[in-house]
């Protein structure tokens, strides 16, 4: 079993090239299953959710060859929409199979989405997507069936935001006859991506990064190539690195408008942030200041931060605030952050953290990718040795975590365990 063992660290500093990103990655890959022709895709990570996507792609007969960061997609030779239930389940976006290739096959048989749990990840939006398009759905216990004779435009109201189904809603549509409006989407950089891709293979859609998306459908798509946005999620918690004790930390190839709404919070907390074209720099003060997180859907704060950002607030003495109502049982990173001495009180979607409280380290266990996050961080700050266990789940989002860690300063080693330290590491976790 792999463990990655960090050490205290002190300030750190240097800069690190931020990856394509993984949630937009894991949607283009899917949407070139639409195109009547070859496909470049290129920033796409080296990670294990891609590595289930190209193993989905082989099942079902499309072509996929990565190279580096480039990949290039032949879906010509796509002659199943039957997706094996147990590769589907590996990962949250397994969804968007079922929006990719409903057009072309009329019936799509998948497994439902697995990935990071937080209790309940529900598709219901995307099931009225589809239904609103002239397709019936019918539920099994590990895998459902979405079938269609022809699918047609719709006016689709969302009763929530939701970027995942907004995205499916697209690639549905795309190849639906007529007209299909969406009302309340989400407004993520990662539905303008794909809408941006689809659109440069002759999809017409139209008004993607607002509320409201109109997509008008068309019989063909050509080829083509698509570089994916950088992963403004990954380029947010190396920033928070530069405030565990006061480095200064660059992000290059980012696009800083993505990040707004986290670098206003990194401002409140007493991280100084200066702004390029396409890299970020944040200095830390070496004193933060307690703050009330609260997240959103894009542009507001994301959920997908909240978990690194409670490792820095543990830094900032006073007491902080961190309010997940997007997740709201995201928080399994918190008991995990205890055994390393941390002072924090669940109250149903909030935690209550006081923070200045001296970090020992420990053995803790990542849940998912973000929680992997956040106890690197806190285990960058903390006393001794931290063994961080999980380390499957930092990898579906991290192409070289140790790597990129290493290039500001931080002192992490990937290790293996064998029988003779697993009585010990059991004693160390107590």
């Amino acid at each position: 079993m792999k463990y990655i063992q960090a050490e205290y660290s002190g300030q750190l500093n240097g800069s690190v090239y931020i990856p394509g990103a993984k949630n937009s990655s894991l949607a283009l890959l899917v949407a070139a299953c639409l195109a009547d022709d070859i496909v470049t895709l290129g920033g796409i990570p080296c990670i294990d959710d891609v590595s289930i996507i190209a193993g989905i792609s082989r099942d079902i007969g499309m072509e996929l060859k990565q190279e580096g960061g480039q990949v290039i997609i032949d879906p010509r030779k796509i002659h199943s929409a039957v997706i094996d239930p147990g590769k589907a389940s590996s990962y949250r976006a397994s969804y968007y199979f079922a929006g990719a290739l409903l057009a072309k096959f009329g019936r799509v048989t998948i497994g439902f989405p697995g990935g990071d749990d937080f209790v309940s990840r529900p598709i219901d939006q995307h099931i009225k997507v589809f239904q609103a398009l002239g397709a019936q759905v019918q539920i099994f216990d590990d895998y459902y069936v979405v079938e269609a004779a022809e699918l047609k435009g719709a006016e689709i109201y969302f009763d929530t935001v939701t970027s995942g189904a907004t995205i499916n809603a697209m690639l549905a549509a795309v190849r639906a006859k007529g007209r299909t409006q969406l009302h309340n989407a989400a407004v993520d950089p990662e539905v303008v991506d794909t809408a941006v891709f689809l659109n440069q293979l002759g999809a017409r859609i139209y008004g993607a990064g607002t509320e409201h998306i109109r997509i008008e459908g068309v019989s063909y798509l050509n080829g083509g190539t698509h570089v994916a946005i950088p992963d403004r999620l990954i380029a947010g918690a190396f920033l928070m690195a530069a405030g565990l004790n006061g480095g200064q930390v660059t992000v290059k190839d980012v696009i800083p408008e993505h990040l707004s709404a986290c670098l206003a919070k990194m401002g409140e907390v007493g991280i100084h942030v200066e702004c390029g074209e396409s890299h970020i720099t944040a200095y830390g003060t070496g004193s933060l200041k307690a703050t009330r997180i609260r997240t959103g859907m894009y542009p507001g704060f994301a959920t997908d931060l909240q978990q690194p950002m409670t490792a820095l607030l543990l830094q900032a003495k006073g007491k902080s605030i961190v309010t997940d109502r997007v997740f709201p049982k995201r928080f399994a990173h918190v008991a995990q952050l205890r055994r390393l001495g941390a002072e924090i009180e669940l109250r149903k979607e909030s935690a209550f953290i006081r923070g200045g409280v001296p970090l020992q380290g420990s053995w803790v266990h990542a849940t998912d990718v973000r929680a992997g996050t956040c106890l690197l961080l806190a285990g960058l700050a903390a006393e001794g040795s931290t063994i961080i266990t999980g380390v499957e789940h930092i990898e579906r989002g991290y192409e070289d975590v140790i790597g990129s860690f290493k290039s500001i300063g931080a002192k992490l080693s990937m290790r293996e365990m064998d029988a003779q330290e697993l009585p010990g590491l059991i004693h160390l976790r107590g």
